[in-house]
């Protein structure tokens, strides 16, 4: 059993930079009053500033204009905001037709789900077995009456990126909007919108050690956008609500802190995790692509061996992973997402995700590795499906 429990979910959820903290801290204590114009009290001009200056940061990330950034409370909220935002303004304009991907994130999957209820059709476009979006038929499936096509920039369980460049010169060329959620690729992977013809981006602080309970929607000038959330007249009258001027704060500076260099690193371990467990451990398959793919994200299918079981077994060891397993779903439903990419149910319950962060190291990747290898001979051993 370690001293310290080695955390390896950062795709689930990071831990705080001190650095973060630091600089939300006077939000809190001292410039704690709500944002108010140069016409308020001071206390609230100063949190003004700092509301604009974080969204000046973010917009700055992306190319875009600050004007173009609405800071909401993370990626479910920004992702229904735009897809809702979307559809409600179009409407009766254009029609009730949209298109998102199979592997997309539950925001974007339930968002879907419940437009369906509501008379939208939803075409659900398929991925090769490395979740890589088939091009061809997102063209085919678009309609004089398509909305929006939503489609998610890197996959939450695989870390499969998708080629952005070409989704978006389809929906332009097919004058639809488009939406991804980047909230696994932010900041791990450029994004310019300048050359990029997205619409919508849905972003989230958590994932890239900045607070929870903050996120951001990026809306080009001009894309038509419901308001779907009633109350004040916050965020440019785009999303009603009191700002969370701290977790926006907090948020701009996560966004500052990632260097090319922290991302180069987030790779080595990634690639080394890679290395090790396919020349270690036998009966093993890679899940998603292994050179398109997020810097921080290894995810293998350790077969005969339940997911469930080693997260456990791990755990008790002081090691923190996540699984694709239906016993660890809320949903008790396998991952949708090895499903997704041809994979059985067997495929779906052996596979861990390996996700890493700042705070990790590579003496992390050999000890879990070590782990792995007693604990998935151990599971063998009484597999009734492992050929012994």
């Amino acid at each position: 059993m370690l001293d310290k429990m080695i955390y390896l979910d950062n795709s689930a959820s990071t831990r705080l930079d001190e650095r973060v903290m630091d600089a939300m801290k006077p939000y809190y204590f001292d410039t704690y009053a709500v944002a108010t114009s140069e016409f308020g009290y001071s206390m609230g001009i100063d949190a003004k500033e700092g509301l604009e200056a974080a969204r000046e940061t973010i917009a700055a990330s992306l190319g875009a204009s600050a004007e173009e950034i609405v800071f909401t409370s993370g990626e479910t909220e920004s992702s229904n905001m735009a897809i809702k935002g979307v559809c409600a303004a179009l409407q009766k304009k254009k029609g009730e037709h949209i298109i998102v991907s199979k592997i997309e994130d539950f925001s974007v999957l339930n968002t879907a789900k419940n437009l369906e209820k509501k008379g939208y059709t939803v075409d659900y476009i398929s991925v090769d077995a490395e979740g890589i979006l088939d091009l061809e038929e997102l063209k085919n499936k678009i309609r004089d009456d398509t909305v929006l096509v939503s489609i998610q920039h890197a996959n939450q369980e695989i870390g499969t990126l998708q080629d952005l460049d070409a989704i978006a010169k389809i929906c332009k060329e097919k004058d639809v909007l488009l939406h991804t959620d980047a909230t696994h690729s932010y900041t791990r992977v450029p994004i310019d919108v300048s050359k990029t013809p997205v619409d919508l981006i849905s972003m989230s602080a958590h994932t890239i050690h900045g607070p929870r309970g903050v996120g951001a929607l990026y809306v080009r000038k001009g894309t038509p956008l419901d308001k779907w959330m009633d109350g004040g007249y916050q965020e440019t009258n785009r999303r009603a609500g009191l700002e969370n001027i701290p977790g926006a704060v907090g948020f701009a500076k996560a966004v500052e802190l990632v260097t090319p260099d922290e991302i180069e690193f987030l790779k080595s371990l990634r690639d080394y995790t890679f290395e090790r467990v396919f020349d270690e451990i036998p009966h093993v398959t890679l899940n998603g692509s292994k050179t398109q793919r997020t810097p921080q994200n290894a995810n293998i299918t350790f077969h005969y061996v339940e997911g469930e079981s080693m997260t456990l077994h791990l755990d008790m060891r002081g090691f923190a992973v996540s699984t694709g397993s239906a016993c660890f779903s809320r949903s008790l439903e396998a991952s949708h997402v090895i499903l997704g990419i041809g994979g059985d149910h067997e495929r779906a319950h052996g596979s861990i995700r390996f996700t890493f962060g700042r705070y990790n190291s590579k003496e992390d990747v050999d000890a879990i590795v070590d782990a792995m290898k007693e604990v998935v001979s151990q599971l063998r051993a009484i597999s009734p499906l492992f050929n012994k």
